[in-house]
């Protein structure tokens, strides 16, 4: 039997780390571009005529593909965990592939008429089936695989990966500006983004393969059957709900600083594109600093203290916040306020992620994870956007957005304090659940 030395293995656990994360970075990638160029996809895909109208057509079809989110992880979450964490994860990296190359190629209205923006409704539902489970069957996998007393770590680098989406989505965004007039890019320069995530498709395909399957897996004696995870899911629905108000505080958040900043600049506070697309970019190195270090906290003072305090700092925060940036409108300041919203959720998500994985039993893990997960995304942080926009057109507040990132920190908050009251009951009944599995 061969044995490496510890910086052999170190170099493996990178290695197998950057490998599981690819699929997640395309995923997260094509999500954040749509978000990103909703203003140009609303021109060219839903004209009609008002802006508002338009940009809110956009953001429901943005929304529609979350809401294929608890579908796929439902039925491709229980695949992942009947036949392995590695087959799965190539699986979804397919679907989301397919979805992409639709987005990118499809012809605008102005072309084909109504079937332009159907089509491109059915790529989103294809990326929201595939990303139903992505998240999860990557951070079960991560779980899985950490060195011990270090999965808050190991299991941040998921969320790792989506702040380097953002990161390159904003700079290429960036660029394009620089490089092309504004009646280009609305013309035909969005598109261009979005064919760079197809030619990248084949090699992330190429890595991924070359996954192996966590011990931890292959140690199971029992491969739970589809009815089987499905009656397990249902008979834990306690479990999933309070993971679903844990993911809330997450995914509020999440989507508010990246997918909704750049539309927040430039259509609300009227700052640049390039102004907005750089103040992404530094909300996502932030993110990228603040997941690792507060997982790895996580990891020694427990997941608890964590998530309480930056979801009550979000619930007390979030309006004070905005409405001062609203009345003092700057790039420096919506840097500054993008950062700090960064820094709550980038803490409080850097301790939810392993959460969750702990609190899910180990025979339905990626599909319990993957639907906690999907209906706070489908419920809430996918419509974002959409109802972001929504509160400042009815309020004519335009730090309205506020409201609904301090309901998310509510429901974190309580989340926190259901799933971690009377730890020591939770704990036996957790223990019974893995004895079973």
């Amino acid at each position: 039997m061969a044995h490496f030395a510890p910086e052999d293995r170190s170099r493996s656990k990178i290695a197998t780390v950057l490998r599981v994360t690819s699929g997640n970075f395309l995923e997260m990638f094509d999500f954040f571009l749509f978000g990103f160029y909703a203003t140009y996809i609303s021109k060219a895909f839903f004209p009609t005529g008002n802006e508002y109208a338009s940009l809110m057509l956009t953001f429901v079809t943005f929304g529609a593909g979350f809401l294929m989110r608890p579908l796929g992880a439902i039925f491709l979450g229980a695949y992942v965990d009947q036949v392995g964490r590695r087959q799965g994860l190539i699986v979804t990296l397919g679907i989301m592939a397919m979805g992409t190359i639709l987005i990118a190629f499809v012809p605008s209205y102005a072309t084909i008429g109504l079937l332009a923006p159907f089509l491109v409704l059915i790529g989103r539902l294809l990326q929201g089936f595939s990303a139903g489970v992505e998240l999860g069957g990557v951070s079960v996998y991560l779980a899985e695989m950490a060195t011990p007393g270090k999965k808050g770590f190991y299991v941040s680098w998921q969320s790792g990966s989506q702040q380097v989406a953002i990161m390159v989505s904003a700079l290429i965004g960036y660029v394009l500006s620089q490089a092309l007039t504004p009646e280009a890019v609305g013309s035909w320069g969005w598109r261009v983004p979005f064919v760079i995530g197809c030619l990248i498709v084949p090699f992330l395909f190429y890595i991924r393969r070359s996954l192996e399957e966590t011990q931890e897996f292959l140690a199971r004696k029992h491969r739970p059957g589809a009815r089987e995870i499905f009656a397990s899911l249902a008979h834990n629905w306690q479990i999933v709900l309070l993971g679903m108000l844990l993911v809330v505080m997450t995914t509020v958040s999440f989507y508010t600083i990246t997918v909704y900043t750049p539309t927040f600049g430039k259509s609300v506070l009227k700052l640049s594109a390039e102004d907005s697309l750089l103040v992404t970019f530094c909300v996502a190195v932030s993110n990228f600093f603040w997941l690792p270090v507060m997982g790895a906290l996580s990891d020694r003072v427990g997941r608890k203290p964590i998530l309480l305090v930056f979801s009550a700092l979000t619930l007390l925060t979030a309006y004070p916040a905005l409405a001062w940036l609203v009345a003092n409108t700057s790039f420096t300041n919506m840097l500054v306020v993008l950062l700090w919203l960064s820094f709550l959720y980038g803490s409080y998500n850097g301790a939810m992620v392993v959460a969750l994985t702990e609190i899910v039993p180990a025979s339905v893990r990626t599909a319990g994870f993957s639907l906690a997960y999907s209906l706070a995304t489908a419920l809430f942080g996918g419509f974002t956007p959409l109802v972001s926009t929504w509160l400042i057109e009815v309020t004519g507040n335009r730090a309205a957005p506020a409201f609904w990132l301090a309901f998310a920190g509510a429901c974190g908050l309580v989340a926190t304090l259901l799933i971690y009251r009377e730890r020591s009951h939770a704990e036996g009944g957790l223990a019974r659940d893995a004895a079973m599995a």
